[in-house]
């Protein structure tokens, strides 16, 4: 993913390398990808928080018809993610039983890992992009044509310079350190990361204590990159990479915020807790050798009323929030709370 097809290991640390396809699809098309409806394919894992990044932002934009998705089996093999979760184990619309199989297509034999999200140009079969960090910012700007009446602005142009100072600290301490403590390979480097992503969730618990949201008093970007790590925060970081001075349910304000971005038509419907504890804890065979997936913890806290809504905001802002989940993209009942 934009975590484990995208990794690579130093000597000491741990360090993500740059997506090697950052291709834009924009609405201009200078990159030779211009924003058409039906064209490209999103291929996603539900598992992995950088995906789960375009999943939200693509269903809070009302992109799901214009920006088909397929979704990858959680659990990889030695050719990475594979489509083993639809019919004869290949996607429908692509044909291929592996992610791999695109990338090929664009460049045989690159020297990089096969990562999440990606897309892919549907009539020629090859990745356009795996830049996990632009694409997003892409669909809020570059596919406005086509997002659905009433859809939020995530990325507003008069916030963007505060929105962008944020996620470059959500990233580094967070997004990032969970990964860089789970994957350390010597105490001090662990306990470096581990401060660093405390000491950063302590800071935005206190930004978050008066304020709804993140920047403003409306959904940005900025919420649906801290979200996705904070969803996986008690399920797979505070046991599996040791990230556990507490846990998120333990913080009063990030739980409550974090429970009121779940409870949030966008956020919580596309989470899949089986597969976010399957892929950790099943390939992640240097950390977890057994491959046992732990039974807890309880998913019914984040259905529990938060009271964020006293503190005012506007989570669509002028908007309105996104219809009901397509049908073919419901999380199965045993990823969800009961």
């Amino acid at each position: 993913m934009g975590g484990d097809g995208n990794r690579s290991y130093g000597h000491k640390k741990f360090s993500r390398s740059r997506s090697h396809f950052a291709d834009r699809i924009t609405a201009d098309g200078r990159d030779g990808w211009p924003v058409t409806a039906g064209r490209y394919r999103l291929v996603v894992s539900r598992a992995c928080p950088w995906a789960s990044r375009a999943v939200i932002s693509r269903r809070l934009l009302g992109l799901e018809d214009a920006l088909p998705m397929a979704v990858a089996d959680p659990v990889q093999d030695d050719r990475s993610w594979r489509f083993t979760l639809d019919p004869d184990g290949r996607d429908p619309v692509l044909g291929i039983r592996y992610l791999s199989e695109a990338y090929d297509r664009r460049e045989s034999g690159y020297p990089g890992g096969v990562s999440v999200p990606a897309v892919v140009d549907v009539p020629s079969g090859r990745l356009v992009t795996n830049d996990y960090q632009r694409l997003t910012l892409d669909l809020a700007t570059e596919w406005t044509a086509l997002h659905r009446p009433g859809a939020p602005d995530l990325y507003p142009a008069d916030r963007r310079e505060e929105i962008d100072e944020v996620m470059a600290g959500v990233y580094r301490d967070v997004n990032n350190g969970v990964y860089r403590a789970g994957f350390a390979t010597g105490q001090e480097e662990y306990e470096e990361a581990c401060t660093a992503v405390f000491r950063r969730l302590e800071l935005l618990a206190e930004r978050l204590t008066a304020q709804r949201y993140l920047v403003g008093d409306t959904l940005t970007e900025a919420d649906v990159r801290l979200f996705t790590t904070l969803v996986r925060f008690d399920a797979v970081y505070h046991g599996h990479f040791k990230c556990n001075r507490w846990k998120l349910a333990e913080n009063p304000v990030l739980w409550a915020y974090a429970r009121d971005l779940f409870q949030t038509p966008g956020f919580g419907d596309t989470v899949d807790f089986d597969h976010i504890k399957r892929h950790y804890y099943q390939v992640h065979t240097g950390i977890n050798p057994t491959g046992i997936v732990p039974l807890g913890p309880d998913l019914d806290g984040w259905l529990s009323p938060h009271r964020r809504e006293e503190l005012g905001g506007r989570p669509f802002g002028g908007g309105t929030p996104p219809g009901p989940v397509p049908p073919g993209e419901r999380v199965a009942a045993r990823g969800r709370p009961a």
